[in-house]
């Protein structure tokens, strides 16, 4: 006992050591950018703001989409959805202004908002407003496949296919013009909540049908038209996106009348362009600059509570991965708490289990797994692998709130692993080629992760690990367990919380042991902004919204 905690004692004053370099060498190089750079010279000839995003949109349709590099630069800026939802989490009216329920939980009227205008752009001039023939377009798109749009893009709608939207609902009914009725096979607890996410988008019916007649209608998704307080102008590829103002959001023009999103996947670069004014937003800060961020009298920083989870998935397709023991063996292997102190410099919780500590459904009575090489030895050697073994763990290149540094977290992992005589080899590809070869099951092993855009629990649950999610792509463990699914469908039937959280904290304490992924961390939400812009939204359960963004 006396041997490790001097072991722990030395490896703190080590990384303190290196921390406190590490912030000198930093300030100093950047300190010399802003210096020969210096603040924007020259205003913006226009008034608007340039956010500096970590990587790429997949596509400008969030339907398609499962990454918050994507999210961010779409959902909340292009488009509107039918219900929304506040900080607290509660349901709030979107395109909706109201709805209905029906006794038995099956039928869902909403009556819809009069006077929304979709976007005019140089390639569509709309013709009417927004209503109930909108609903139904955006909506059997996903839930038919005859549908004439269901399969532009290839016809995968990740989080809708990993809920089983098209099993729910068994009819979506056009009432009137502005009332709208969704039909339900069974009284379902989290449909509301999944009207408000980030991917239940409202897309223009008269634009699908427009882009159908010139045989276009792949530009749906790259020539995007919504009801959002921004609208498209042009996407330079892999660097920047451009926006305009739409003067007749149904909420009032935003302040900005331009946004810019200068794709700059390299991190200390975005804090060089935040300091000399190249930037006036960044995504993601490391956790080792906010003290550089906070001196800086020009800047702000905000940390919020974030509802997420950073985690390593074991694909239990591949050999020895559908060995239950293998999985518990190498999540006893490796040392989680060095994970948060060397990535995330204390900028994150260790998880013990897949819900967030925030969540009303999170098991308190669940540890974080600690490191324990010889019971981990055991289990390999039960499983007939004392030898030990290889795998390739593939890395994202993408730097995450739920995981800051992938590359450096892999390494740990790969350290640690040696010690039981397992050889990870480090794969990171681009991001296309990453999620790509994820969603066709490719990887031994992954470090990926996951945050909520709803305050539903079963929004962590059905997306990431279900067995409908192995064919939408997002289940990346490709783990598939039909307690686990039953336990599922029997939480979602009820509306009581009590007995909801009975069978949350079954579920949790079922991947407990059965370990179809390791979870790492759950991290903090951090944005850093020049202090002349106000009125940014960091919302613990979306993506980024900018419409009530403004310079001061």
């Amino acid at each position: 006992m006396i041997g490790t905690r001097l072991r722990m004692a030395k490896f703190s004053f080590r990384l303190r050591l290196r921390l406190a370099m590490l912030l000198l060498i930093t300030t100093a190089l950047l300190l010399v950018l802003y210096l020969l750079q210096g603040f924007r010279s020259q205003p913006l000839p226009y008034e608007g703001l340039i956010y500096c995003a970590e990587g790429s949109p997949e596509s400008f349709n969030p339907q398609q989409a499962l990454t918050g590099t994507t999210l961010d630069a779409t959902s909340h800026q292009l488009y509107g959805r039918l219900l929304e939802m506040d900080d607290r989490g509660d349901l709030v009216p979107g395109l909706a202004d109201s709805w209905q329920v029906s006794d038995d939980g099956r039928i869902i009227t909403l009556t819809l908002r009069r006077g929304v205008a979709f976007h005019a752009t140089r390639y569509f001039t709309p013709s009417r407003n927004f209503n109930a023939d909108d609903v139904l377009f955006s909506f059997y798109r996903l839930l038919d496949p005859d549908h004439p749009y269901h399969w532009v893009g290839g016809g995968h709608y990740p989080f809708f296919q990993s809920t089983g939207l098209a099993e729910l609902v068994t009819g979506l009914v056009k009432l009137d013009n502005y009332r709208v009725q969704f039909q339900l096979s069974r009284p379902d607890a989290t449909f509301l909540a999944n009207l408000a996410t980030d991917y239940a988008v409202i897309l223009s019916a008269e634009y699908g049908q427009q882009l159908l007649a010139s045989r276009h209608p792949e530009q749906i998704d790259s020539m995007p038209i919504g009801t959002g307080p921004f609208l498209f102008r042009n996407y330079r590829q892999h660097t920047a996106i451009f926006y305009d103002r739409h003067d007749g959001y149904w909420q009032g023009p935003a302040a900005l009348q331009r946004l810019v999103f200068d794709i700059s996947p390299n991190a200390s670069m975005r804090l060089a362009k935040l300091i000399s004014g190249e930037c006036d937003l960044i995504a993601l800060p490391a956790a080792s600059e906010f003290g550089l961020i906070r001196q800086h009298p020009q800047l702000a920083l905000d940390i919020s509570t974030g509802f997420n989870v950073g985690y390593l998935a074991f694909n239990t397709e591949h050999h020895p991965f559908d060995d239950r023991r293998v999985r518990q063996a190498l999540s006893l292997a490796f040392d989680r708490e060095k994970i948060i102190e060397a990535v995330f410099f204390g900028s994150a919780s260790l998880a013990s289990s897949i819900l967030p500590p925030i969540s009303w459904a999170h098991h308190d009575g669940l540890e974080p797994i600690a490191r324990d090489l010889q019971q981990a030895r055991q289990l390999l050697e039960s499983a007939g692998l004392a030898a030990g073994f290889e795998f390739d763990l593939w890395v994202p290149p993408l730097q995450r709130v739920y995981n800051p540094n992938p590359h450096k977290v892999a390494e740990i992992i790969q350290a640690d692993l040696r010690a039981i005589g397992v050889k990870a080899r480090i794969v990171s590809p681009d991001w296309q080629t990453f999620a790509r070869q994820l969603e066709l099951g490719n990887h031994d092993a992954a470090l990926i992760g996951w945050t909520a855009d709803s305050a539903d629990p079963d929004n962590f649950l059905s997306p990431l690990l279900s067995c409908r999610a192995l064919t939408s792509g997002s289940n990346r463990a490709q783990w598939c367990n039909h307690q686990f699914d039953l336990w599922l469908q029997q939480a979602l039937a009820t509306t009581d919380r009590q007995q909801r959280q009975a069978y949350y904290f079954r579920l949790q304490e079922l991947l407990a042991d059965e370990q179809p992924i390791a979870v790492l961390a759950h991290g903090l939400k951090s944005i850093a902004y020049r202090k002349e812009i106000s009125g940014i939204e960091s919302h613990p359960y979306h993506a980024l919204a900018l419409g009530r963004a403004s310079r001061n």
